[in-house]
């Protein structure tokens, strides 16, 4: 699979699934949800200002008919209304809106009415899939925006979840690539390295399953073909990776933002780790990236069920 748009197709071929926006009054966001349901595969559920949602609609030229309306004023109270509509069965995806991400978190993480179990040791995180013109196909990049410095117990979370998220596109045996700034070990001096190594064993142990776990890589090896082969460095996923796992949120972040905007990649994302999928995109993030993201948690909760 090499564009986005396959990920609409694959979508439109499933169950329309109900996402509930928490804070709808943000234009973009209404706009990426009534593509999705022209397209056919959400009905939309927004809570907010009903005024302003009406407002909101009004200058986008959407029928609010179409629509069933939460009324609430208090913006930071949208993502909790939003959680327990989602608790009570009543949705089946959770999109951020203009609520602040603070205060959309603190929803969904909250230990006594949030989407985890109390007991629950699961790990978000923020898996994005990108379209890169010079890339073969699409490329899955992890964690951008969630987890800072992730232990080596973390990472394997981090990775449990991409791969959860590669399956719902489709890939059975996706290829896993461990990147830093070197692709041999460092011992004590570079510990992404020795977590790389240690995940790659792991994987190849039955500990982390679902996948192809390789490391450490250079980004360029894990990328290119031709750049393993000038390194000598074999294996499957060498120069043919279809998750990048980050050794930190920096390396990430700027990854991330780098093909965004040096490779005019396109791009969806998706927070995992959750029973329900979590659509959390930027207020600077353009249009296309907010449906290709809302069509990405359609996919997760087809897949759920």
């Amino acid at each position: 699979m090499r564009t986005l748009a396959e990920l609409l197709e694959m979508a439109k071929q499933g169950d329309r699934k109900r996402v509930v926006v928490a804070d709808a009054t943000e234009h973009e966001v209404f706009a990426a949800v009534e593509d999705a349901r022209k397209q056919g595969i959400v009905q939309g559920i927004l809570v907010g200002d009903a005024g302003k949602i009406s407002d909101t609609a009004k200058s986008i030229g959407v029928k609010i008919e179409d629509y069933e309306i939460v009324d609430e004023k208090v913006s930071k109270k949208t993502a909790a209304v939003a959680v327990e509509i989602l608790k009570d069965n009543k949705a089946d995806v959770l999109m951020k809106g203009l609520v602040s991400t603070s205060d959309f978190m603190r929803a969904i993480l909250d230990k006594e009415k949030g989407l985890l179990d109390r007991s629950s040791k699961k790990l978000l995180s923020h898996i994005a899939v990108f379209e890169v013109p010079r890339y073969h196909k699409l490329l899955l990049v992890t964690d951008a925006a969630i987890n800072i410095a992730p232990t080596l117990e973390e990472k394997v979370q981090i990775i449990s979840n991409a791969v959860a998220v590669a399956h719902s596109l489709g890939i059975e045996t996706p290829k896993v690539a461990c990147v830093g700034a070197v692709e041999k070990v460092n011992p004590g001096k570079m510990p992404a390295t020795e977590h790389a190594a240690i995940l790659s064993m792991m994987n190849r142990r039955g500990q982390i399953k679902g996948c192809i776990v390789d490391g450490p890589f250079g980004f360029d090896n894990a990328i290119n073909k031709k750049a393993a082969e000038t390194k000598k460095i074999t294996g499957v996923v060498a120069g043919d990776a279809d998750i990048i796992v980050c050794p930190e949120i920096e390396t990430a972040n700027v990854l991330y933002k780098s093909l965004q905007y040096f490779a005019n990649a396109r791009c969806s994302a998706i927070v995992a780790g959750t029973p329900i999928p979590i659509v959390l995109t930027s207020r600077s993030d353009p249009h296309d990236t907010k449906l290709a993201s809302l069509v990405l948690g359609v996919l997760m909760a087809q897949n759920e069920h």
